[in-house]
């Protein structure tokens, strides 16, 4: 047996609740990683509240398929399959679970060739879980669908959550001028993240400045295209992390004349194999020093329903996490 932290129905975090459950075996291909710490992203919060109703087609209509959260973990290899070979027992390593959930447990079961990679040496299990978080999202975007490069301009909305401070320090690193938008406690986390340049969003409307970019990413959905077209350069594309009816529009209607575009990117529906790729890219990344872990607050699994609470009340100044091992070394 193991504990795991549940949920029977949609609603506020207080529907989550700590339960015994019955422990994983892996597969002849599978590893079990026993996880020391887990992210509590703004999409754990959407799924258990089944909020809006869109997120339902992911986790069950009436009420939720798996019981588990949790998607990016750090942790270690606790058992291994009869033919895995790339993984050997005590192996720290870093994960992303996908649609399949399930971090949210003293033990998640994965396939050798999923989303898995050696954790960074150099960080901890709670900063290797920090620094995943938001990464494999932001990664397909400005690599897959902005191209970005060198010399290029950004400006990130959202720039202090998960997915923002990850499109930050990747736009930094791939040699782009960055200005994050975020209120105004967060203006120095955002800028030791790698802002060339910060806007208050409290004191000043991001869409009214008078710079232009080559990529606006509204990592927080709060914006539109129609609000941000105006600050892309010719040929500029705006991308959302939220789906809706107003961006499969422009996504799919003829560009003008100015080249300007809109793009989103269902970054958790990539195959694992291409997720897996781009794990090992950012640990090398991090290992490398190029991209830092931020910690808001770390809890223990009786105090789910609190890390979710402060995930999505929009102060939390870094990753919100779980410790779910209860002897672990985080």
């Amino acid at each position: 047996m193991m504990k795991a932290i549940v949920y029977d129905r949609y609603g506020p975090p207080e529907v989550l609740r700590v339960e015994d459950v019955e422990r994983p075996v892996p597969g002849s291909k599978e590893v079990l990683v026993r996880v020391h710490a887990a992210v509590v992203s703004a999409a754990d919060a959407t799924f258990r509240a089944g909020r809006p109703l869109y997120s339902r087609l992911f986790t069950g209509l009436r009420g939720p398929k798996n019981r588990t959260l949790g998607c990016d973990l750090a942790g270690e290899v606790a058992e291994i399959g009869t033919d895995v070979t790339r993984f050997a027992v005590g192996d720290r390593v870093v994960a992303d679970t996908g649609t399949a959930l399930g971090a949210h447990a003293e033990y998640v079961r994965l396939p050798e060739d999923g989303a898995l990679a050696p954790a960074p040496s150099n960080l901890s299990h709670t900063e290797a879980a920090a620094v995943c978080d938001g990464l494999l999202t932001a990664l397909p975007f400005l690599r897959d669908r902005a191209a970005l490069r060198e010399g290029q301009e950004i400006l990130v909305n959202g720039a202090s959550g998960g997915v923002g401070k990850a499109a930050v320090q990747l736009a930094a690193h791939f040699g782009a001028r960055v200005t994050g938008v975020c209120s105004t406690p967060k203006l120095d986390l955002v800028k030791s993240m790698g802002a060339d340049e910060v806007i208050d969003y409290t004191a000043q409307d991001f869409t009214r400045t008078p710079r232009s970019y080559d990529v606006v990413f509204d990592a927080a959905g709060k914006s539109s295209f129609a609000r941000c077209s105006r600050l892309l350069k010719p040929g500029g594309i705006y991308l959302t992390t939220v789906p809706s009816p107003a961006i499969f529009f422009h996504m799919f209607r003829p560009l003008k004349s100015n080249g300007r575009r809109a793009a989103i990117a269902f970054t958790g529906l990539r195959p694992a194999r291409d997720r897996a790729d781009d794990l090992r890219f950012l640990t090398e990344l991090a290992e490398a020093g190029h991209l830092k872990p931020s910690i808001d607050t770390i809890h223990p699994p009786h105090r789910a329903a609190e890390a979710h609470h402060r995930a999505e009340a929009g102060q939390k100044k870094g990753t919100v996490l779980l410790t779910l091992a209860p002897d672990a070394a985080c």
